[in-house]
């Protein structure tokens, strides 16, 4: 006979990880937009912000939730650690934006078109597993694709670098535009590190509760 739980599991986590990464879509769409239709650069970046912001309370939400949860789904700190990386793909996502509206980009260079695309990539995938989350027998599909979003950071990685060397090879370039540009492909690449680490996150709640 199987066993009876008389305190009930708070699986709500599992549907605000899901509005989260839900958000993440929609902000890693808006920002390969900006990038490839460079126009209106101070109201996409507002939106982004705005998104940001809805990141921000979802993950209130969680923080909240787990503090005042007698049995969570997963380790509280599993829960905590998830939900900060999440956030921080957001943050870095929107800081991206905000740097080309503030620091006044003229146009994207075709680096930050390829390392808008894999944030996206990596804001979908993300989103593909999270719903799989709350079941266990997804565990190993989980890991295959944990596999697959360290493998776009990897992506990313290589784009960061080649942009960096095409940044500094010419010599004459103005020393303002090099240190706007180090810090927008910064955060790009940022964005998919965070990823990553969610991945990592999903990778050891998977290895423990499998």
């Amino acid at each position: 006979m199987a066993k009876l739980s008389f305190i009930p599991r708070d699986m709500e986590f599992y549907d605000l990880f899901e509005q989260e990464t839900a958000n993440l879509v929609v902000a890693g769409a808006k920002l390969v937009d900006l990038f490839d239709n460079y126009e209106n650069v101070e109201a996409k970046a507002k939106e982004l912000k705005d998104l940001e912001h809805r990141g921000d309370v979802i993950t209130h939400q969680i923080i909240a939730r787990v503090h005042r949860s007698f049995v969570t789904p997963i380790d509280s700190e599993d829960i905590t650690l998830l939900a900060h990386s999440l956030d921080d793909v957001m943050d870095f996502i929107e800081a991206a934006g905000r740097t080309a509206w503030l620091y006044h980009i003229a146009q994207p260079t075709e680096r930050a078109r390829e390392l808008a695309r894999i944030v996206n990539r990596m804001a979908r995938k993300l989103n593909e597993v999270m719903p799989q989350l709350r079941h266990r027998d997804k565990f190993k599909w989980i890991l295959k694709e944990c596999v697959e979003i360290n493998t776009l950071e990897n992506e990313a990685d290589d784009v960061h670098h080649a942009a960096l060397a095409e940044l500094f090879e010419a010599c004459t370039r103005d020393a303002c535009e090099v240190i706007k540009w180090r810090e927008l492909y910064q955060h790009l690449e940022d964005a998919t590190d965070r990823g990553e680490d969610v991945a990592n996150v999903l990778e050891g709640v998977v290895l423990k509760y499998g």
